[in-house]
């Protein structure tokens, strides 16, 4: 069965190239030229991946991909955004984006970008027969995408849950946030490590009882952080 991707961008002349390229290499094309049409697709339609451009009538890329993360469609989502336009990778990266792209962009790199994602997507689907993992009243569900504490269920983003169950399977160890960031983003943000203090701080707010003393996630000073199990 083909792999389909759903391109999401008002240039003409970009969905030209990017469906031409991506079509030849294989892959299934659909095409929304703006915020509010690509939304109602990826809501509705069956994707593998979908490109997002950041910068779209009607409705802002972050926007629909924020929207997508909200209804649980965690489709991998790579935006693209010009040069000359603010965007702030971990801001994006935070709303659900899988990965991004600046324009102008060779087809091969956007080829290349999409097959490392899908790569990356199947192995987190194989990866794994833990039912559950248990540390203390958490309780982390790898295959269902789902944790929870003392019962409760918790809500997070794709990544939130990645970083959480990352951290839970090194239990007891130290990692800095470059193997953070190599570990759950595989990317190389050339040494932006702000995303991973982000993610840490969200995770925080929703699965420890003081957030200004942590039980769970500890910072470890000038090397990283460490799951623990709670004393």
């Amino acid at each position: 069965m083909e792999e389909k991707v759903l391109i999401v961008d008002d240039e003409q002349s970009i969905v030209t190239l990017l469906q031409y390229n991506i079509e030849k290499s294989g892959f299934k094309t659909d095409i929304a030229f703006s915020g509010l049409e690509g939304l109602e697709k990826a809501s509705t339609g069956s994707y593998d991946l979908i490109i997002l451009d950041l910068m779209l009538p009607g409705m802002e890329g972050t926007e629909v991909c924020k929207a997508l993360r909200q209804k649980q469609i965690d489709t991998p989502i790579l935006m693209l955004t010009a040069k000359d336009e603010e965007f702030d990778k971990v801001l994006g990266l935070e709303l659900g984006a899988d990965d991004y792209l600046t324009k102008p962009f060779s087809p091969k790199e956007v080829v290349a970008r999409i097959k490392a994602i899908l790569r990356r997507s199947k192995k987190r689907d194989e990866a794994g027969n833990e039912t559950y993992i248990k540390i203390a009243e958490l309780m982390v569900y790898p295959q269902q995408y789902e944790a929870s504490i003392k019962g409760e269920t918790l809500t997070f983003t794709r990544k939130e849950f990645e970083l959480l169950l990352y951290l839970a399977k090194h239990k007891g160890k130290v990692l800095s946030r470059d193997q953070l960031l190599s570990a759950v983003w595989n990317y190389d943000f050339v040494g932006d490590t702000r995303i991973v203090d982000v993610h840490i701080s969200h995770l925080r707010e929703k699965i420890e009882p003081d957030t200004k003393h942590p039980v769970y996630i500890k910072t470890i000073r000038g090397l990283g952080y460490k799951m623990e199990e709670p004393s």
